[in-house]
């Protein structure tokens, strides 16, 4: 989104002096060549090292990811690692998801490492996000204003946050740098803490290829990085329940328990000649969980507290919100999922709705 900082303009060449001589000219010349050489023979050993036997070959580094200071290091996600459909669906979940937040401030995100590190973009999500306004320069184009500003925001993300001594994972330079790991952990990190209403695909990791300057020589390694967990556990749910360990070392079991519920809610559901057949698609909208609920407590639901025919990811997420309103009125306990997660058809969210439903319900007519 925002343009590239501007470059300053390199030091003016001075006038030569008129009794400067040849082996003057001639050894400017030798040096500039032999630095030159230096650059290319730098460039080469970076490369080299980066596309060692021990690491995929990279084609998209930068010459300029390769020229280090001594200790400097610099970090990229491997292409391989790019290509992958969970960080691919990550990445696009998360731009969406920007888009949306900032429609009225007709920003248009395309690519999260060019359009985020400026800063930009990061400040006005905040202010959105946390109905605050920041005091900083609207728009800068210089680097250390650039920089000014990202701290700035930062520490409001900071603030935001409250990590309580867990170690974030970006900073001013990784984010300035268009490190997108380090703007993928941010942002992954702002979407739970406001508990956007997307699905962050689960357990995505990326291979990062450091590269390392030591005494003269670039040195690269592999590293995992892990940018999302479950959602149990990205969403700060650590208790685990019957439906994880149904999940994780019984599915075979999974269909008698979706069979039990089909069975259970169509009992009632068939009084309104309705029918249930798939549990993850047909309650993401909320309306047959409204409906649900009138039958099983004996009453009617006004048709204007709810959209019967929603038609937008709010207006679905708004029923089924009011459906847990409804399970509270019942006597039931709040649910464990987020109504964001019934819509986003999270199988495990849906069943735990019903199966509350289930435990108190099953004995009616």
């Amino acid at each position: 989104m925002s343009s590239a900082p501007l470059r300053s303009p390199g030091p003016r060449p001075h006038k030569m002096k008129k009794d400067e001589s040849f082996l003057g000219k001639l050894g400017g010349t030798l040096a500039r060549k032999k630095k030159a050489k230096e650059v290319s023979d730098l460039q080469e050993e970076g490369k080299n090292a980066i596309n060692s036997p021990m690491s995929p070959a990279l084609a998209d580094v930068h010459p300029g990811d390769t020229l280090l200071e001594e200790n400097e290091e610099r970090t990229m996600i491997d292409p391989t690692s790019k290509e992958d459909p969970k960080f691919k669906e990550l990445v696009k979940v998360l731009i969406d998801w920007i888009n949306d937040v900032l429609v009225e401030e007709r920003i248009i995100v395309k690519q999260l490492e060019e359009d985020l590190y400026d800063g930009q973009v990061l400040q006005k999500l905040l202010e959105k996000l946390a109905d605050r306004k920041l005091n900083v320069a609207e728009v800068t184009q210089s680097e250390i204003g650039q920089k000014q500003k990202l701290q700035t925001v930062l520490e409001a993300v900071r603030d935001v946050l409250r990590p309580h001594g867990r170690v974030l994972q970006w900073n001013v330079d990784s984010i300035h740098g268009k490190n997108l790991v380090a703007i993928l952990h941010l942002l992954v990190s702002l979407a739970v803490h406001f508990r956007a209403p997307i699905r962050l695909p689960e357990n995505v990791s990326v291979q990062v290829v450091v590269v390392r300057k030591r005494e003269g020589l670039l040195h690269s390694s592999h590293i995992t990085e892990e940018l999302t967990t479950t959602t149990e556990m990205i969403m700060g749910r650590f208790e685990r329940d019957a439906f994880d360990t149904l999940f994780d070392h019984a599915p075979d079991k999974l269909s008698v328990v979706k069979k039990s519920l089909i069975t259970f809610v169509n009992k009632h559901l068939n009084k309104l000649n309705l029918e249930v057949t798939e549990l993850e698609t047909q309650f993401a909208d909320g309306v047959y969980l409204v409906l649900l609920m009138g039958l099983l407590e004996d009453y009617f639901v006004p048709l204007h507290n709810f959209y019967l025919t929603p038609d937008s990811f709010d207006q679905k997420v708004h029923n089924v919100a009011f459906a847990f309103e409804l399970m509270l009125d019942g006597g039931l306990k709040k649910p464990k999922a987020r109504p964001e997660d019934v819509v986003n058809l999270d199988l495990k969210s849906t069943l735990r709705v019903l199966y509350n439903l289930f435990t108190k319900y099953k004995h009616l007519e």
